[in-house]
């Protein structure tokens, strides 16, 4: 197949463009064959996906529902982003911004608004301006085969909005203008007559002759010698297992049964064949998978007779065929589509196996599980009603005339061709790109992405928000945050989108004098000089600018706004710095598309995953303090299920940390801070100041007032410490909850009272906290031999709360 010159034209354009293809073909041109060698040869990432969980298993894919986890059902193209959720695991979405092509097999059963359906996932998760998020799509199949299904309902509601339910009618897809490649060279059959045939069903343009020389094919009450191998072809799946059961029964002899064996996730649906296979000697059978053996002594499809079994395996002879073929146990994978961390590599994990003997009874099967086979001898059953495309699919099967019998005649009214089909097919081939234009479109992907790299026009949208919104609410904001913001926008504008918007007018001038030509040495050049400019701006302007740039507010709509500005922003630079990287020596189309996923993916990975440090204004007094103090209001707010703000606001937070309040009285004059939230969290914030003060050393005022001002408390002299009690009550044996609960504190106070009696040593930290939850706290502190909260905050994260860190730092003060 490797000479075939359209074959090798749908190669060039799936490895070298970013064209959407659809390659179809008569049947036995070898789409199957190419698919498979696709997967041995493509350096792109791909997936394959198919309509029917037996098709996806056949083409070595998934189905399309579950890759995209899409509704079954019509999906009605204005209600598509509101009716489904896509809500997909982080792996999925970094598997979907990783591909560089989506291959969708047996193209012609998928329907257009599953097409739309799946453009929907792709920009959600891709580029949404584009059509398939920018994903390059091959889709393979043959129109006058098998149709898509579609109920009278579904089609009522869909018919609004598409002119076909055929995949065409997709209004992304239109939107694409896909190439259109047809492969005409048939290797099933060698029996031009034949071919002829069976080009005028398929096009349903049958003459008289061409009906009767099929029709001299029907012979009543055909009943063929079992010798001779015939299948009856038949529409119905009810009406092939009655003739399959008839057939055994009527064997003599006893049956055997063999059970196949199942692992993980293979739904019943698409078991290659029956997962309790009986059989008879005698009994004819089809092979439903090719040899994975060396000797390739049999294909999916192959007839043959068994002539004997044991446990492990079953002998079959075939006609004309001298040796019986040893048959074993084969096994089928069930698999996902996965990315590997490391190599940013799309792979292919098993989640199910099937195992079982690649036969099945083969008297007769359904003409729609005959798809992709190939029969030497078989009975065409067209008794029943035919949809679009059954009639050629069947006669098609046979490698020849000779081996063809129908068991009843076919009327020209049998031979049903969907008009839209017909008129779009003859528009494809007679539309069928050259080399030429092969070129053409090589060169156009090439400057496409060249541009691309120079294009910072998707950073310019989310920088335009953060500045807008920064400017409209200064007030809300710290005071340096809109001066600090205005330096980073004139340097982002000045420095990188006017130098940006010049070089790729230089570019396009360039591209004129190299005809096209993304490799000469002039364009080579300038594009290595751009590459370390911008590469310079990044890294040396516009990153540091941005860390430096801290939003602290505790307006929820305002901080979500410029959070995801600023998210946008930062992702979007750092895609640019790796491909400026991967391009520093020279343009190459795939190393280019690599680069710019893996950084994607990469950025996710890195930056999502972990939890952000908490981030200090700048110009903050006592930033590490600030960090503490938010730190443990975050927790509180945590623990009592309320917004952050309602602990302590912003303004709060700025307030203690500058002017470090050392008592009762202090902690009053706090804007934000009063008689109830003393009451509910003074001590715990008291004390955090406290320990901070006592580590860097830094004096504030330190009044000795008490801390609850209320009268009765100035009454109550001699009265026991709340953290007294709080410990006494630990000592009686109740938990920090059963405490809190009966003081009618939160458990972070009770849990901040009995912190000061692990630093005395009268209580072992380990009566407080698990030894699991405690080591690894220990271990970070000894390792990095800092005593720093806050930094074993940032490293630690979430995982551990700033109680349990406080804990570790009293613990190690008192045993070292």
């Amino acid at each position: 197949m490797s000479a075939n010159p359209t074959l090798q034209l749908a190669k060039e354009y799936v490895h070298f463009t970013n064209k959407n293809i659809f390659l179809t073909g008569k049947a036995g041109t070898g789409k199957t064959t190419f698919l498979r060698n696709l997967k041995d040869t493509l350096p792109k990432r791909m997936a394959i996906v198919a309509p029917t969980g037996v098709a996806a298993i056949n083409a070595g894919g998934v189905t399309i529902h579950s890759f995209f986890q899409l509704p079954f059902g019509p999906h009605i193209p204005e209600s598509i982003s509101s009716q489904s959720t896509y809500k997909f695991k982080r792996e999925r979405i970094s598997l979907i911004k990783s591909l560089d092509l989506l291959v969708i097999d047996e193209i012609s059963m998928v329907r257009a608004d599953t097409l739309d359906a799946i453009d929907e996932v792709l920009r959600k998760y891709r580029d949404r301006h584009k059509p398939f998020g920018g994903l390059q799509l091959l889709m393979i199949g043959d129109l006058h085969q098998l149709p898509p299904v579609v109920k009278d309902a579904d089609w009522q509601m869909l018919r609004e909005y598409y002119h076909t339910p055929y995949f065409f009618g997709s209004k992304a897809l239109e939107l694409t203008a896909p190439v259109r490649i047809e492969l005409t060279k048939i290797y099933r059959q060698t029996d031009q007559r034949f071919v002829d045939l069976l080009n005028q069903v398929r096009d349903n343009r049958l003459t008289t002759d061409g009906l009767n020389t099929l029709n001299a094919r029907y012979i009543p009450n055909f009943t063929p010698d079992e010798e001779e191998g015939f299948i009856t072809l038949t529409t119905h799946k009810d009406k092939a297992q009655h003739i399959n059961t008839d057939k055994l029964k009527a064997l003599g002899g006893y049956s055997r049964t063999f059970e196949s064996e199942q692992t993980g996730d293979f739904s019943v649906q698409n078991f290659p064949t029956e997962a309790s296979l009986e059989l008879k000697i005698g009994a004819q059978v089809m092979f439903v998978k090719n040899d994975p053996s060396r000797e390739k002594q049999y294909y999916n499809g192959k007839i043959g007779k068994v002539v004997r079994f044991n446990t492990d395996t079953i002998f079959v002879k075939c006609q004309d065929e001298y040796a019986e073929i040893a048959v074993e146990k084969t096994t089928w994978q069930n698999v996902k589509y996965v990315l590997d961390p490391q190599t940013k590599d799309v792979g292919e994990q098993i989640i199910g196996t099937f195992v079982q003997f690649p036969l099945k009874l083969a008297w007769a099967i359904t003409i729609h599980k005959s798809q992709g086979l190939t029969f030497e001898k078989a009975i065409i059953d067209a008794n029943s009603s035919f949809t679009h495309g059954q009639v050629y699919v069947a006669l098609s099967r046979c490698k020849s005339l000779e081996g063809l019998v129908l068991s009843s005649q076919i009327g020209a009214s049998s031979i049903k061709t969907d008009g839209v089909v017909a008129a779009y097919s003859a528009e494809a081939s007679n539309n069928m790109p050259d080399a030429q234009q092969l070129e053409k479109e090589k060169l156009a992907f090439q400057q496409l992405l060249l541009l691309e790299l120079f294009d910072f026009d998707g950073l310019k949208g989310a920088s335009f928000t953060l500045n807008k919104t920064i400017q409209e609410n200064a007030s809300s904001l710290p005071p340096d945050v809109a001066t600090q913001q205005y330096a980073f926008n004139q340097n982002i504008y000045e420095g990188v989108y006017r130098v940006a918007d010049k070089f790729k007018a230089q570019l396009y001038r360039l591209f004129q004098e190299a005809d096209g030509a993304v490799d000469s040495p002039p364009l080579t050049e300038r594009v290595g000089k751009a590459c370390s400019y911008f590469l310079d701006q990044i890294e040396q302007e516009l990153s540091p600018k941005l860390e430096g740039l801290v939003i602290e507010t505790d307006n929820t709509a305002l901080k979500k706004t410029t959070n995801d500005a600023l998210e946008q922003i930062k992702r979007g630079l750092h895609i640019k710095l790796k491909c400026l990287m991967a391009t520093l020596g020279g343009f190459k189309a795939q190393t280019y598309l690599r680069a710019k996923a893996d950084a994607d993916i990469e950025y996710q990975a890195k930056f999502k995953a972990e939890t952000p440090p908490t981030k200090i204004p700048k110009g903050q007094h006592n930033g590490q303090l600030y960090a503490r103090l938010k730190a443990w209001r975050n927790e509180m707010a945590a623990e009592n299920n309320v917004e952050d703000y309602m602990i302590l606001t912003v303004k709060s937070l700025s307030e203690l940390a500058q002017k470090l309040p050392r008592s009762g009285k202090a902690l009053a004059d706090i804007k934000g801070i009063g008689k109830v939230k003393i009451k509910q969290f003074g001590e715990a914030i008291l004390q955090i100041i406290e320990e901070y003060c006592e580590e860097t050393r830094v004096t504030g005022p330190s009044e000795e007032v008490p801390l609850t001002l209320t009268k009765s408390t100035h009454k109550a002299s001699g009265k026991v410490p709340t953290k007294q009690v709080s410990y006494e009550a630990f000592l009686s044996g109740k938990t920090i909850a059963e405490i809190a609960t009966e003081r009618k504190l939160t458990e972070g106070t009770v849990e901040g009272h009995l912190l000061d009696y692990i630093a005395t040593g009268d209580i072992d930290i380990f009566q407080l906290y698990p030894a699991e939850r405690i080591q690894p706290i220990i271990d970070h502190f000894m390792e990095r031999q800092s005593r720093s909260a806050t930094e074993a905050r940032q490293a630690l994260g979430d995982t551990y709360s700033y109680y349990e860190i406080r804990a570790v730092l009293k613990h190690l003060h008192t045993v070292s």
